[in-house]
């Protein structure tokens, strides 16, 4: 739950900020509907009036709010990503470059931030959560 609104999952709300930043009302509503992420992620990619510059520059800020409130309303998960202390989380994804590393779990090279092939958005925006958690409780992240 964020501004509001039940998400099912993450991807959800993402998207659903997505078409709301660009004015999409009926994506956001769409997004809302979607059965998976998969789904959400294809309505989010409908977005009209979608500019890729104004999106680069929010979509971190937008991924940190969605997993803050998600990690924060779960305390499991919560204390499971406290607990990776100041390791370098990693979205081992072969095929995502911008949210993750662009390489599987399995890589060898998946643990070597100057072999990755992406951005790793997604493990760096955890680690931001990570941070904002431990503030808020007052401990510091497990080491």
């Amino acid at each position: 739950m964020l501004d509001g609104v039940r998400f099912a999952t993450a991807e959800h709300y993402m998207m659903w900020r997505k078409a709301l930043l660009f004015g999409d009302e009926e994506v956001a509503a769409q997004v809302l509907t979607a059965m998976h992420p998969k789904q959400a992620k294809d309505f989010g990619r409908r977005v009209r009036g979608f500019d890729e510059a104004v999106w680069v520059a929010r979509r971190r800020e937008i991924v940190v709010d969605g997993n803050a409130a998600k990690f924060a309303q779960h305390p499991a998960l919560g204390d499971y990503l406290a607990g990776t202390g100041e390791r370098v989380l990693v979205e081992a994804s072969p095929v995502d470059r911008v949210w993750g590393v662009g390489l599987a779990a399995d890589d060898p090279r998946a643990g070597k931030p100057r072999a990755w092939r992406g951005l790793n958005l997604l493990g760096f925006a955890l680690a931001d959560v990570r941070a904002q958690l431990g503030s808020r409780t007052g401990r510091p992240a497990a080491r």
